[in-house]
């Protein structure tokens, strides 16, 4: 896809961690589609949980399997990250008006974030300058309920391509699974401060050696009603600008008052 600066059509780039099947991204690029011009490049594969990795050991292989006006779809073998960096200096060779992730099956709200690949690709937008916003529904199932999303991913994406996004900063949306009633809204928040509180499930394997299952349990002590936890267990979509500077600004004189 040529960059075409004298039209009105924002050029939209999606990817995700669920694979390109997922009905997720599928749900997601329904919703792209009337706003602009629509490039998707995704992972063949499931890439959930990898986080901001990037493929440096094999090579990276890309292969288009859509065409149409305004839409082009690519599949590869790479992380969420380097779905963005072929789509942008592969695919596109320019910035697209913005960079969408999801739609994830799955929350990311609180410290999911840190380990979550649909986020990783948002952020490696954001490290580019390139608007970016993730989107995850509270349902883990692959054969989750997308019909509710409809509106709040188109508002909150028409918003960032219209105002843009402050340098810097992406969003990390997260929508509650669909109930008995609609969502009551959205909330401006901030991430709460939960845990995995993690185990392993330890066993023998029948011909030697022991393996390991990761479990464990999530822990959220912060019960204030400004965080994305919060807003998630009272059925609002919860809206949370982060940023990839990982800096702690508060820590630094006190660091500096060591004996070094």
């Amino acid at each position: 896809m040529t960059e075409n600066k004298s039209t009105k059509k924002p050029v939209i780039l999606i990817t995700n961690d669920d694979s390109y099947s997922a009905a997720g991204i599928r749900k997601l690029i329904s919703l792209m589609r009337p706003l602009g011009k629509v490039v998707v490049v995704a992972s063949e594969q499931i890439m959930s949980g990898m986080g901001h990795a990037i493929t440096i050991k094999t090579p990276l292989r890309m292969k288009k399997i859509a065409s149409e006006p305004d839409y082009e779809e690519y599949v590869c073998n790479g992380t969420p990250a380097d779905c963005v960096k072929l789509g942008t200096q592969i695919v596109l060779k320019f910035k697209p008006d913005i960079v969408v992730s999801g739609i994830n099956h799955g929350s990311n709200a609180s410290i999911n974030v840190i380990y979550s690949g649909t986020m990783a690709a948002v952020l490696e937008a954001c490290i580019d300058g390139i608007p970016a916003i993730g989107f995850s529904l509270l349902e883990y199932s692959m054969d989750a309920d997308f019909s509710h999303v409809d509106e709040y991913v188109t508002a909150i994406t028409n918003q960032a391509i219209a105002r843009g996004l402050p340098q810097g900063v992406c969003l990390n949306v997260n929508l509650p699974a669909i109930s008995d009633e609609k969502p009551k809204g959205i909330k401006v928040c901030r991430q709460a401060p939960a845990r995995w509180v993690e185990e392993f499930d330890s066993r023998m394997h029948p011909r030697g050696g022991d393996y390991h299952w990761l479990t464990g349990r999530f822990e959220n002590d912060d019960l204030a009603e400004d965080t994305d936890q919060f807003a998630l267990e009272n059925n609002y979509v919860s809206v949370v600008p982060v940023q990839y500077d990982l800096t702690a600004y508060q820590a630094i004189n006190t660091i500096k008052d060591w004996n070094l």
